[in-house]
């Protein structure tokens, strides 16, 4: 099954185009079943199934389930930021601001309010019990609140906001995701839209008036 590293990960291999694809296509049923099941009840055996492969070439590209499970983390991650990458480049205003704020309700409003947050949901349910996964899931999130952050301190940096942009970006994160749990849990998208305005009217405050 090849030699694990310190972080619990083969070394990297070079990857053929084909075996690219079929990595990325295991990585994808194993998210989408440990998003709706679970990490505990998605089997490897049901990622086999459910990404057409065999079992052989499951254990090609993952020595086990911890593995893959990091990997799924990665991808998680990776499919949230990408999303929102369009919106990040324009947090460096109220509007822009705004904007990601909607679009994060409407998005939630396509789902009808199911699934909450991909890294929330693996983080919530790794956190006491497997240490590694716990800390790819939380530096997800350290990725996140840095694209939130980037924008608030280039406000900043312009003379425009007198806030911590990095306490504010924290805030702004932790607030979106407890809004994304209520929205969850009661299946309606106003926790969310509370939460986020209460965070944006925050931020406004500290913004400076010329």
């Amino acid at each position: 099954m090849g030699t694990r590293t310190e972080a619990g990960r083969r070394p990297e291999r070079k990857l053929t185009r084909k075996g690219q694809e079929t990595r990325r296509r295991i990585v994808a049923a194993a998210a989408q079943l440990m998003y709706e099941r679970g990490v505990t009840e998605a089997t490897l055996e049901d990622v086999r199934a459910a990404a057409g492969v065999s079992g052989s070439q499951v254990y090609h590209y993952f020595s086990d389930k911890q593995e893959l499970l990091l990997a799924v983390i990665e991808y998680q991650t990776q499919s949230v930021l990408d999303m929102q990458e369009p919106l990040f480049a324009e947090l460096d205003t109220m509007e822009g601001l705004r904007r990601w704020r909607d679009a994060l309700v409407e998005y939630q409003l396509r789902l009808q309010c199911r699934g909450g947050c991909p890294i929330g949901s693996l983080g919530s349910e790794v956190a006491e019990t497997n240490p590694e996964a716990r800390l790819a899931a939380a530096s997800g999130f350290v990725r996140w609140e840095a694209a939130i952050r980037s924008g608030l301190q280039a406000m900043h940096d312009r003379g425009e906001l007198d806030g911590d942009p990095e306490e504010l970006a924290l805030a702004t994160l932790a607030a979106l995701q407890g809004g994304l749990l209520l929205t969850q849990l009661q299946r309606e998208v106003r926790p969310l839209e509370v939460a986020l305005d209460a965070m944006l009217a925050h931020i406004a405050a500290h913004v400076t008036r010329g």
